[in-house]
């Protein structure tokens, strides 16, 4: 009964919250009420938008020395992560199954290892550095914490899981793959989808400006 509700109904529901909330994020921001621009021109929007959009991926030198611990976490997590959603042989057989119809070439087991140590770190440091550092913990929210939490559990019940024997294990997986999705666009995990656009907005702020951002 409850494996029928995880594979059946709430799995629909949470893909639809999911879609429908991203959707919903992006076009408030794309289309929401903007002020209009009365300064006069000194540059071009579009190539501040796009230069931005790259540029923020290297951090600036100035505050580079005072964020390092920041940074190494961030880019371990966020590249480990990339790597076990979308190089897993278990999330390409499913994505070829259930979305896609095609595949492409899969970490090896020793990879997929390897990668989900180093997210496993990444997301850790990050998370006691927010808890530790003074800063950082007086500018979190309840919401920064709990984002952590849930994507931690997914990545541990996906590691799991991998133990196909127990098909307990994969509907603990799946299941919290849900509330993740469901959680997904009302948390700061919108950042995933909403820092391109974020940043193409400032790009073109200062590109009209004439100032490199």
């Amino acid at each position: 009964m409850i494996a029928n509700f995880i594979d059946g109904p709430l799995w629909y529901f949470s893909q639809a919250v999911f879609a429908i909330g991203i959707i919903w994020k992006i076009l408030s921001l794309i289309v929401g009420k903007k002020k209009s621009d009365l300064s006069v021109a000194r540059g071009s929007s579009v190539p501040g938008a796009i230069r931005t959009i790259f540029s923020r991926f290297i951090p600036d030198k100035g505050m580079a020395s005072h964020i390092k611990l920041q940074i190494i976490a961030g880019y371990l997590f966020h590249l480990g992560l990339f790597a076990l959603l979308f190089f897993a042989a278990p999330h390409v057989r499913f994505l070829d199954e259930n979305f896609l119809g095609f595949s492409w070439i899969t970490l090896p087991h020793w990879g997929f290892i390897v990668a989900a140590q180093v997210a496993f770190l990444g997301l850790l440091l990050l998370f006691l550095h927010r808890l530790m550092h003074q800063v950082t913990r007086l500018i979190s929210s309840t919401g920064d914490y709990l984002a952590s939490i849930i994507t931690f559990i997914v990545m541990l019940t996906g590691c799991l899981a991998l133990l196909e024997e127990f098909s307990e294990l994969r509907l603990l997986h799946r299941f919290s793959v849900e509330i993740f999705l469901i959680y997904f666009p009302f948390s700061s995990l919108m950042h995933a989808f909403t820092f391109v656009p974020s940043r193409a907005f400032t790009g073109a702020w200062f590109g009209r400006r004439g100032i490199k951002s």
